[in-house]
């Protein structure tokens, strides 16, 4: 089968790559021409692991800046894999989709229906919205979007605990599982429910994790607080096998590109349906208290002429993003309040924040 892909960044070429590897042929739309020459003549350097090497290897994967190149008879699904950003409100910004509908429209009614696939994260009904506005012109919109985790991108598609597909009708659903039949490694769970219902559960998987990790500072706070232990009593926590150990340890409160968002979004959805979602709510504030008791607490432990090292800087280890960073944002406070703070990370992370800050941190860069 060809497969088309309409944005082929970090999160579109992984997948990509991925299908590629499975016997597919891949045709990525990307409307930055440098980029998708890097892409054609293999130049592309990407730090997502295994991405240089499955790009090497690929045979069957072909960039474009057309999209012309992907509406053709033998292309049944297209995958939608564009960025969403947030907007102030914390609703997502789905303008890329939108630019992409635009031109869809603009080709017109096409003569054999094609099924499109959005993989990018979207405000619940909104992808319902875009199925009504296609349907004239013989495209079916289901909803697919991905649970992985930016460092390890490669590997969370191979691997997937559930597949979400928000199916426009039961030959779509078909369509799309048997894509992920072919690519998954492992046997995931396959969750088909209509569109909406995909949407909430998408951004609903997120805050229970968002949820279960403030949980788990806000007990470790409290056990700081009396003088308990806290790991100790998370541990015992999760060895009841109806809550589990995974997300459930004392640290960093969450950031990322994904966990934040979604917590708000989730949370602004319930409002805008007059229904008010207070464990999202709770969630956010439990997040921002954390910081403030972590910062509090290490005034405290380590006396001024001490030097605090924090080994890994970015929201995860092996990600390269500082978005709402905890740990970044702990570091920050510490040094305006006149500590002597070292950041250790990969050496392209240390030297964005070195232009930024200056001379605030001391850095170390990993090996």
């Amino acid at each position: 089968m060809n497969i088309g892909i309409l944005g082929i960044g970090k999160l579109g070429l992984c997948f990509g790559l991925n299908l590629e590897q499975k016997g597919y042929s891949i045709v990525g739309v990307d409307i930055h021409e440098g980029y998708v020459h890097s892409i054609n003549n293999k130049t592309l350097f990407s730090f997502e692991p295994r991405v240089n090497e499955l790009l090497q290897s690929a045979s069957n994967f072909k960039a474009t800046t057309a999209i012309a190149d992907v509406l053709l008879d033998d292309f049944p699904l297209l995958f939608i894999m564009v960025a969403t950003p947030s907007l102030p409100d914390g609703s997502y910004d789905h303008a890329q989709i939108e630019h992409i509908a635009e031109q869809l429209i603009g080709f017109g009614k096409r003569d054999k229906q094609i099924h499109l696939v959005i993989g990018c994260t979207t405000m619940p009904g909104y992808c319902d919205d875009l199925a009504k506005r296609l349907e004239h012109y013989n495209y079916t919109v289901s909803y697919n979007p991905e649970f992985i985790a930016q460092g390890d991108i490669i590997r969370n598609q191979l691997y997937p605990d559930q597949v979400l597909i928000g199916e426009a009708n039961e030959t779509a659903g078909d369509l799309i599982e048997e894509v992920f039949t072919q690519l998954c490694e492992n046997k995931p769970v396959y969750c088909r429910m209509s569109r909406l219902s995909a949407e909430i559960a998408k951004i609903a998987t997120n805050c229970f994790l968002t949820t279960k990790i403030s949980f788990a500072n806000s007990i470790g706070d409290l056990a700081i607080k009396v003088g308990a232990e806290p790991e100790k009593i998370l541990h015992a926590i999760g060895a009841d096998s109806r809550i589990g150990n995974k997300y459930l340890s004392y640290g960093f409160g969450f950031g990322g590109p994904c966990f934040p968002r979604d917590n708000k979004a989730l949370g602004l959805f319930a409002r805008n349906n007059d229904y008010a979602l207070l464990l999202s709510e709770a969630t956010d504030e439990i997040n921002k208290r954390h910081l403030t008791f972590q910062w509090q607490d290490y005034l405290k432990t380590y006396s001024e002429d001490e030097k605090i090292v924090f080994d890994g800087i970015t929201y995860k280890k092996g990600s390269l993003l500082l978005d709402e960073s905890q740990q970044f944002a702990l570091a920050l406070l510490l040094a305006k309040a006149g500590r002597k703070v070292v950041l250790r990370d990969q050496e392209v992370v240390l030297t964005a924040i070195k232009k930024e800050y200056g001379n605030l941190f001391d850095y170390e860069p990993n090996p």
